[in-house]
């Protein structure tokens, strides 16, 4: 019986991970076999070289944050309030995971500013993110100025509260967080 060998999936897992806390340069194929608990062989036999990591770090990303997350939302059913709140709800939930995760999606903000390649990939997921949320406001707002504020305060809000240490007064971060979702939702 031969060796299990660790999943594909487990490889760009732990790079996204890598990613989340150092950069691009923190994904080293021997810190993740390390990580994992294998030896770095195992990597060759899913990946050519660490830029094919690299790639399929980001497809995995992409994907996940896009049409992953539409379609956790879309099953549910409902009408556009209830996904929205649905949304709003995964995205809260997800924000410490590895793939989902606000860290790497800050990460991939921040090596995004540093490589054109990935500054297309983060524009076409914004974009994708952008068009499902018009397409969920402008169901009950007609004003296509409202659609297009609702959309940019959901998002700006999804990125900055992480960059924000203010306090709220006599409400904390998840009261004032749940007045935004409720006001969103008006």
């Amino acid at each position: 019986m031969g060796v299990a060998r660790t999943p594909r999936g487990r490889w760009i897992e732990e790079g996204l991970r890598a990613l989340s806390a150092g950069g691009p340069e923190a994904v080293r194929i021997e810190s993740l076999a390390q990580a994992l608990g294998v030896s770095k062989g195992g990597f060759y036999g899913y990946f050519g070289n660490r830029g094919a990591l690299l790639t399929e770090m980001l497809d995995t990303w992409e994907r996940e944050v896009t049409e992953g997350v539409i379609e956790r939302v879309e099953s549910g059913g409902g009408d556009a309030r209830a996904k929205l709140d649905r949304l709003f709800t995964i995205v809260a939930s997800s924000s410490d995971g590895p793939v989902m995760g606000t860290t790497a999606d800050l990460a991939i903000r921040d090596w995004a500013r540093r490589d054109e390649a990935v500054a297309q990939r983060l524009r076409r997921a914004d974009n994708r993110r952008m068009e499902y949320l018009r397409s969920l406001f402008g169901s009950f707002c007609a004003d296509e100025d409202d659609v297009e504020v609702r959309c940019m305060i959901t998002f700006s809000v999804r990125i900055g509260t992480h960059f924000i240490a203010a306090d709220h007064g006599r409400h904390s971060r998840a009261e004032v967080m749940e007045l935004t979702r409720k006001w969103l939702l008006r």
